[in-house]
């Protein structure tokens, strides 16, 4: 079933939303899970796979119609990111990534930036990649040096970013550099085409997981775009990241949750089978309440989801504090319960063929990636003191 409907989200049915979740769960179960250690393994990043995706719908889940997108909500989406990340979490990330870069142009781009985008984004024929962090400009964002310089009908784009998922092999890259003063507000978007003159990459980091994705840095050497590659407005760089954002925490969230639900899909069965001092690990009191407690420290953190899906839908006043905490709270349970899951299979559990331990991997960076987990708590802490 494509996800290419023509129903918006806000009327799809139950019986259409369960459809949906299907298609994308058979997508995870046939092209992802069956590869995950292999490409884990060889560092591949499966571009024919994720096509396949693009065809799905995967490329533009909440993105508008008129130009590929699907057009859903950002409920259903993290209810569709969760679902692929059980297939293999380091993909589904990199389709999170993706999206925001496809939702960046179509939110703030231009008629004629979204016309030269967007095809080929939602239907993942090319790729996209977010390009603000750099190597002394992490947490700090609105401390970025990356400079664009004016030059008659041209920006001149000169400086580094670091840690870039896509890298090298996206064919868009959304870079925010600085036009103007210190800070904030002195930050432009900027659309810069993979095939510009002085834009290079570094060697793909060598990490502890998300081997699946490329990640290198973005090396612009008087990289020049006409000024009608801004996106949005001059100044408004900044907003226009943070906003993307808001998005891409929940989308996290959500992969971590999908591959900490395999993990403990896979504890439950495990326990069963494993059989010490004559009685299966599942008659073990303490195993029983350490699978209670995971169970139920998932549900909380999937409920704390919506909640924050539901409100960047809405648009509430509170809805990116509430996308802080449910980031912080479902990667740190995401990556407990998988830690978890490892530990209940014993030394089987730090194996690669079992995949326990690639999920343990793929599911820390994720408390580190779009604002820290520190960083959330800053953001929520503001909130409720007013600062």
């Amino acid at each position: 079933m494509s996800m290419t409907i023509t129903t918006p989200s806000a009327q799809l049915t139950d019986e259409e939303r369960a459809a949906i979740l299907e298609a994308v769960r058979d997508f995870a179960d046939q092209e992802l899970a069956p590869h995950a250690l292999e490409w884990d393994e060889t560092k591949t990043f499966p571009a024919d796979t994720l096509r396949r995706g693009g065809a799905l719908g995967l490329g533009g889940i909440y993105i508008r119609e008129d130009l590929g997108g699907s057009g859903l909500s950002r409920r259903d989406a993290v209810a569709i990111f969760e679902e692929l990340a059980a297939g293999d979490p380091a993909i589904a990330a990199y389709i999170s990534i993706h999206n925001m870069v496809a939702w960046m142009i179509d939110t703030y781009g231009s008629d004629e930036q979204r016309r030269a985008w967007l095809p080929t984004l939602t239907s993942m024929q090319g790729f996209g990649s977010y390009c603000l962090t750099e190597p002394g400009a992490g947490s700090d964002a609105a401390a970025i040096t990356t400079s664009a310089i004016r030059d008659g009908d041209e920006f001149v784009l000169t400086g580094v970013k670091q840690f870039i998922s896509g890298a090298g092999a996206a064919s868009v890259y959304i870079v925010m550099a600085r036009t103007g003063e210190p800070g904030a507000r002195g930050i432009t978007a900027f659309l810069v085409p993979a095939d510009t003159a002085g834009l290079s990459f570094g060697a793909n980091e060598k990490k502890m997981g998300w081997n699946a994705q490329p990640t290198r840095q973005v090396i612009l050497d008087e990289v020049r775009v006409p000024v009608s590659n801004v996106l949005g407005v001059e100044g408004q760089g900044f907003k226009i990241a943070m906003s993307a954002l808001d998005g891409g925490r929940i989308n996290i969230a959500a992969c971590s949750l999908g591959g900490a639900q395999w993990a403990l899909d896979r504890a439950v069965r495990y326990v069963h089978e494993r059989f010490t001092f004559g009685e299966p690990l599942a008659e073990k009191q303490s195993v029983v309440f350490t699978l209670a407690d995971m169970a139920t420290e998932l549900r909380a953190a999937r409920a704390l989801l919506r909640d924050a899906a539901a409100a960047l839908d809405a648009k509430t006043p509170d809805a990116s504090t509430q996308c802080a905490m449910a980031k912080r709270f479902a990667t740190d349970v995401g990556f407990r319960v998988a830690n978890d899951a490892l530990q209940l299979h014993g030394g089987y559990g730090y194996l690669h063929e079992y995949g326990i331990e690639k999920v343990v991997r793929d599911l820390r960076v994720h408390q580190i990636l779009e604002g820290t987990n520190e960083i959330m708590r800053v953001i929520v802490g503001r909130d409720l003191l007013g600062a």
